[in-house]
């Protein structure tokens, strides 16, 4: 007989109108059988970590012109982590296996498609790094960087959101290039660990900032050459105006957006003409392909100390509601992940 046990999940009680709130989502006790179904290749997971991303809250309204599916309202939420292989019904996993991918808001999962795992060979690093630098915000900073920046060294690079998952790194990536690289944050602790943990040449609190066309102008008097987008309304229009003639905007994300019912316009996108300017959006899944790649320069440069990575782990699955709502706040230093066990 399969051993039966308890399993706490997190569901999404309603599609979220506004900003979403904890209360938007609900504990919910069950039991789940730790074994794989019969004629199955499924594979029982114990999850140790979770992501929280801000893509998610685009899944919590009903959408059928997203990218990828809306969660399903009464249903435990769904994102990446990384957990531990109990069973298996698929020759690729093996029971004790340390796997990264998709997984559900739980104890324990059970995994119908394990094409989307893969297993983790080098243990040499913090597993929750599966969850970011060497995840998909990881690959997400390397493909957006190199592919879509197509950067020159010497090149002016601004990113957005620069101290979160994602933002860290391309500053990181833009700096081990050659370039002139500033970053946008919060609060006056995100400015400095911008400067003094990630390497960044300068950085600025957007909240203080009265005038962001101006605080862009103080910092970049020639102009930018790459702008690295994770932000979106204002500060894209602020952003538009100080481009170089041939600048190239990679839009990975607009995460002051997400939670509006009505989003802003942005009225300088006569700029993209007169100054000759590329804005590519793009998407990680497009780059999988490099994942390979990408893991045989990161982990060397990890391991020598050469890339910093800061997360702001929350401890238990009672905290991912919280967790998740914070990054809509600014409340997270680095990249926000859920340490559901410790194995």
């Amino acid at each position: 007989m399969a051993e039966e046990v308890s399993n706490r999940q997190v569901i999404l009680k309603h599609y979220v109108t506004g900003y979403v709130k904890e209360s938007d989502m609900e504990f919910k006790n069950s039991t789940i059988k730790l074994n794989v179904p019969e004629s199955s290749n499924a594979v029982v997971l114990k999850n140790l970590y979770l992501s929280c991303d801000p893509y998610m809250r685009c899944r919590m309204r009903k959408t059928e012109e997203s990218y990828i599916e809306s969660f399903t309202p009464g249903s435990t939420i769904t994102g990446y982590g990384v957990a531990k292989v109990l069973e298996s019904g698929d020759s690729n996993f093996q029971k004790g296996d340390l796997v990264a991918g998709r997984t559900r808001w739980e104890e324990y999962s059970i995994v119908t498609d394990p094409q989307t795992l893969f297993k983790i060979h080098d243990k040499d690093v913090p597993l929750s790094y599966y969850t970011g630098i060497l995840g998909l915000p990881g690959l997400t900073a390397y493909a957006g960087f190199y592919e879509v920046c197509s950067p020159k060294k010497g090149e002016t690079v601004f990113v957005s959101a620069a101290s979160g998952a994602v933002g860290q790194l391309v500053g990181q990536f833009a700096k081990m290039f050659g370039c002139y690289v500033v970053g946008s944050a919060g609060s006056k602790e995100k400015v400095d660990r911008l400067k003094g943990t990630f390497g960044f040449d300068e950085a600025f609190n957007y909240k203080e900032e009265q005038d962001l066309d101006a605080a862009l102008k103080r910092y970049f008097p020639d102009g930018i050459d790459i702008y690295f987008e994770n932000v979106g309304g204002k500060m894209l229009d602020a952003v538009l105006l100080n481009m170089k003639v041939h600048g190239r905007i990679a839009v990975c994300g607009m995460i002051s957006q997400y939670n509006l019912e009505q989003t802003e316009g942005v009225h300088n996108l006569i700029c993209l003409i007169t100054k000759r300017i590329r804005m590519e959006g793009f998407l990680v899944f497009d780059y999988y392909h490099l994942y390979p790649k990408y893991l045989e320069m990161i982990i060397p440069q990890i391991k020598a100390g050469e890339v910093v990575y800061v997360e702001d782990v929350a401890e238990g699955l009672e905290s991912a509601p919280n967790a998740l709502v914070g990054l809509f706040s600014g409340r997270n230093i680095g990249k926000q992940v859920v340490m559901v066990s410790r194995e």
